[in-house]
Formats: structure tokens, C-alpha cells, sequence
């Protein structure tokens, strides 16, 4: 089973299982595609974190598919040529890290060559493919954004129109640039798929692509440079871990903010769900009050381990799990951010000040995709690709742009994600996967910013504690709490803010102010507020699976 943030892209995956391919192969296809169908959320020059179970040997690894910071970067940098701001376009670029997650991933846990499961993204590229309503608004939205950069507008808005519904996108030189890495690939084959995928590879980060990258960043005056690309490489790690009753939550690390969606599960595991009605106030001010918690701990400690000292076993063990829980009041919301976690450790935590307060995040960034796949033999595989190519400045001749992410550090010299040489920002994409006594049940992600942990957990709770099946699970109204720094610069903050969609009773919405939030309604399946979902759920007896595609953007799903 395939299911994606794009028909496409699901049809791409699915083709690929269809070929004798597994989870891994699938799921790069689909991603792939997503990078070319789904330009105004991700690219192929962005981020993609992706986390794997092997069958064969019961085993869960991620792939922090995230960029660094160039060794220039720095706060003093911004302090002192960007007025103390991070600006969109070329300053907040990181190393682009997509393309060598998706070919890591292939060439060490993959079966086919890159030129198979690249080929139905190349085919869509130099075809095109028809523009749906959802992405039209967002491209439009994007392409005023944008406007300096003739690269983008002669895709995205050729003759100074966006492209309508209906209507072909046609990316000739991201084409170009997949046709130059399956070249690549066949030049090496005689020394083997792997090193022939990692010739493919080497291509973006040591050879002619990344002359082409960096002569343009000269070009711009941005910071990345030839050294940048050649030194980096992605990381194969172990996943965080928390419990849910008989479930295990896995996650990718604090570099990501997905250790909040096992933090949180597992704060709300002792609670009696099946005395609260879904989504009546009680529920939701109680997850709502958890997550609040949790992403207060995120804000304190959270931000690359290879720079910071992130307390994570302490911030998931049973005693400290059992004193978050008793800062829950049932009967008043946190009128401002939660308190952080107390820890006698040394860490790199901070004092927060006080971030922007705008009263609404209209003009914050949200992009991102998602895909999961499950194969035959058992094998699973999550990805969150991410990085607008609308919003970036796109590469002539390349066909897309190099990952903004450093959108999501900051410029306070204390804050555990502050802007530092090589230093990984702290990213909001978080794929996950979830084990029911010890075996496969659950794969999920979504797009969303701030929103993703929020709507994964909230699926979670509808499959596991009110035995939803997947599609109605995601299907569910939602809710989302904003009491706490944006992860987007300029992390705005809106205190006590809770958004509701108009789906849940009026009466609910009225209790839940009685007890302090600031509760702000909006419409039903909201796609930038409430994330988007995918999720796979396999049945523990029978291994029948079984997928939820959110209705919220073009998500689709497909199995046998």
C-alpha cells in the first residue's frame, strides 16, 4: 500500500511496487515525485527525513535527511548584513539534503536502480503534469511572493499568468538535471547498483551540479560553497522511542521536532479516553494542555545533538513523564506558553523571551509533503519531503531551488537552535511509525508546520483509543494549539490561542473558552492550520492493511 500528499505521487510508488520493488524503492519514488508534482510544498533541493523498518531484521533506522548551515553562517552574519533578521531568498539557504536522503536510502536499503524509480518523476517533469485547485491557490499565493525570481515565474507563471486549474506545469530542466544523475548512475554500472547510485549522487554534491550550485550562489551572494557541499552527508540513526500502553511510538530526533509525538502519547497514556467523548472540551483541552507541555520542552531543549546537550532519555522517562502530568488543570488552559521540564542536567536549555505576538500566523511559512509505503515482505517506509520551490529562488538550469530551512533557526544567542557553522536546523518535518506489542501498526505523517505533531497525534488517539479506521480518522475534525514560539521565522507567538475547526459543537468551543483559551474557529479541513494526513495502519491478526488519505489537499491512497 502507497499513500501520499499527491495522486501522483501515490500512482508513481505504487507503479514501483508493481515492478517487484519494496517499501524503500517505492517510497523514493513517490517522494521523488512529490519533489516534481508538489513544487508549491516540496523540491528536490530540499529536506526529506525518512524513517525505515526492515523486515528481515526488525529493525527501525531514520535518515536525517535535513541540511546544515554553510561554515560562514553565523548569528553575527545575520546581526550584521541582514539587520537581525533571517529574509527569505538565498541567506537562509542550507545544504540542500533531499537528494542525498532519497539516494542514500536507495542505494543502502533499496532493490532497483535509480533510473527505475526516478522515471516516473522525470516522466511528469518533462511532460507535465495538470494543476489541481488546492495547489493553483497556493502557487498563486507563492508566485506574488516571488516575483524577483524570473526562474520560478517561468514555470510557475509563464506570460505573467499562474498556470490554471487543469493546465500543464512543465519543468524541462528538472528533467534535465534527473536525466544528468541516471547518466551518472549508468557510467558507474559496472561497479555495482550501490556505487553506481552513489556516483548519481556525488554528482549533486562533488561534481558538475554542484559547480552549477554554488556558481550561482556567487552569483547571488549567498554562503554555500563547493567545501559545503562536498563535506556533507546525511545520518543514519537510531529513532527516539515512547510508550503508549502496548504501543511504542518511534520518532526521528531532536534535530526534528518529532520526539513531540511520542513525548506527548506517552504524557497522555495513563488517561481514561474511553470515559471522554471525542473531541468534546475535556478532550480536547486535554490533549490540547499536553501538547502544550511538550512543545514547551521542544522550545527549551530541543535543537541539533551534535551541537547541543538534549536531555532526551530524561525528557522520556516514566518519573519525568509523571510530573508533566500533574502540571495538567482539567479545569484552566495555560493563558501563555507551558512551563519547561525542571532537569538537574547540564544542557544547552535557555530562558525564553518573549517572540513577536502578530494575532495571527497568515503571512507564517507551511509547506511540506508526505509519503508511506508497506510492502509485501513487511517492510515500511516514512518520509516527510519538504521546502517550497515557489518560495525559493529556483537555480537556471537546474530546475529547483536549494532548501530555505534556515527559516526555522533562530538569532538568539541562547536558543538551543540558533544559526551556527554546520549546524542543522531544528526541522518541523517528522515522519513516524508506531508498534502494537512489538510489530508493525502504524505508519504516519503529514505537512503542516506546528500543526504536524498536533494532527498525529490526534490520529493516533482516533484509530488506537476510538477505534476509528484510518480514513475516518483523519477525516475527524481538529484542533491545534499556537501557545508557543512559531517555528518559522520570526516565531511568532500567539498566547493561549487554540483553533478549532467549525466541524466541533458550538458548545464545545464555548466551554472550552470558559477555561481560558483563546479559541479561534475556522473552516473545516483547513489544510495550512491542521495538517494534512497520511497514515497506513496494518491489522495486527490478519496483516490486512488499510489507509486514511486526508480530503485537506490532493492526498491519495493505494492497495491490494
Amino acid at each position: 500500500m502507497v499513500c501520499s500528499g499527491h495522486y501522483l505521487a501515490t500512482a508513481a510508488g505504487y507503479r514501483i511496487l508493481e515492478q517487484g520493488g519494496n517499501a524503500v524503492d517505492a517510497g523514493i519514488a513517490a517522494g521523488i515525485t512529490i519533489n516534481v508534482v508538489q513544487p508549491e510544498d516540496t523540491n528536490f533541493g530540499g529536506v526529506a527525513p525518512i524513517m525505515i523498518y526492515l523486515a528481515e531484521s526488525n529493525s527501525v533506522l531514520t535518515i536525517s535527511g535535513v541540511g546544515r548551515w554553510p561554515k560562514a553562517a553565523s548569528v553575527e552574519y545575520f546581526q550584521r548584513h541582514c539587520e537581525g533578521l533571517i529574509p527569505p531568498g538565498i541567506s537562509r539557504a542550507v545544504v540542500p539534503s533531499a537528494p542525498d536522503a532519497w539516494l542514500t536510502a536507495l542505494e543502502r536499503y533499496g532493490t532497483l536502480r535509480l533510473e527505475d524509480v526516478i522515471a516516473p518523476a522525470l516522466e511528469l517533469a518533462e511532460e507535465g503534469y495538470p494543476i489541481t485547485a488546492v495547489a493553483q491557490i497556493d502557487i498563486a499565493q507563492d508566485v506574488e511572493a516571488s516575483e524577483l525570481w524570473p526562474s520560478n515565474l517561468e514555470i510557475f507563471a509563464p506570460n505573467g499568468k499562474v498556470a490554471a486549474v487543469g493546465e500543464l506545469v512543465v519543468q524541462k530542466d528538472l528533467a534535465n538535471t534527473f536525466r544528468r544523475l541516471i547518466a551518472a548512475e549508468k557510467a558507474s554500472s559496472d561497479l555495482g547498483r550501490e556505487l553506481a547510485i552513489r556516483a548519481a549522487r556525488d554528482c549533486v554534491y562533488k561534481g558538475a551540479i554542484a559547480e552549477e550550485i554554488v556558481d550561482y550562489f556567487h552569483q547571488q551572494g549567498g554562503l554555500l560553497t563547493i567545501e559545503d557541499l562536498a563535506a556533507f552527508s546525511v545520518g543514519i540513526e537510531s529513532p527516539i522511542k515512547g510508550q503508549f500502553r502496548e504501543y511504542e511510538i518511534y520518532s526521528c530526533g531532536p534535530w526534528s521536532q518529532g520526539p513531540v509525538v511520542p513525548q506527548t502519547l506517552q504524557l497522555l497514556s495513563q488517561d481514561d479516553f474511553g470515559s471522554l467523548h471525542h473531541n468534546s472540551a475535556d478532550y480536547i483541552h486535554l490533549v490540547s494542555q499536553a501538547l502544550n507541555l511538550c512543545f514547551a520542552d521542544r522550545e527549551h531543549f530541543f535543537g541539533d545533538p551534535e551541537f547541543v546537550d538534549v536531555p532526551i532519555d530524561m525528557l522520556l522517562s516514566d518519573d519525568y513523564t509523571q510530573a508533566r502530568r500533574q502540571l495538567v488543570n482539567m479545569e484552566h488552559a495555560f493563558s501563555d506558553m507551558a512551563p519547561h521540564g525542571k532537569l538537574n542536567v547540564r544542557s544547552s536549555a535557555h530562558s525564553i523571551p518573549r517572540y513577536p505576538t502578530s494575532g495571527n500566523h497568515s503571512k507564517v511559512e507551511r509547506d511540506t509533503s508526505y509519503t508511506c509505503v508497506v510492502d509485501r515482505w513487511g517492510n515500511a517506509f516514512s518520509a516527510t519531503p519538504s521546502d517550497s520551490n515557489t518560495r525559493n529562488p529556483m537555480i537556471p538550469g537546474l530546475g529547483f531551488s536549494v532548501s530555505g530551512r534556515g527559516s526555522q533557526s533562530w538569532l538568539d544567542p541562547h536558543h538551543p537552535s540558533r544559526v551556527e557553522p554546520w549546524k542543522r536546523p531544528r526541522l518541523t518535518p517528522n515522519p513516524a511509525l508506531a508498534f502494537y506489542l512489538g510489530k508493525p501498526f502504524l505508519v504516519f505523517g503529514c505537512p503542516g508546520g506546528d500543526a504536524q505533531c498536533q494532527a498525529m497525534t490526534q490520529c493516533f488517539l482516533n484509530i488506537v483509543e476510538f477505534g476509528m479506521d484510518p480514513q475516518e480518522a483523519v477525516e475527524q475534525p481538529r484542533f491545534t494549539s499556537w501557545n508557543f514560539p512559531n517555528s518559522f521565522w520570526p516565531h511568532d507567538h500567539l498566547p493561549g490561542r487554540l483553533r478549532i475547526e467549525r466541524g466541533i459543537p458550538s458548545k464545545v468551543v464555548e466551554e472550552l473558552a470558559n477555561r481560558g483559551h483563546d479559541v479561534e474557529v475556522i473552516e473545516d479541513w483547513d489544510p495550512m492550520d491542521m495538517g494534512v494526513m497520511s497514515a497506513i495502519v496494518i491489522d495486527p491478526q490478519s496483516g490486512v492493511l488499510s489507509a486514511g488519505a486526508d480530503p485537506r489537499r490532493d492526498t491519495y491512497a493505494i492497495g491490494r
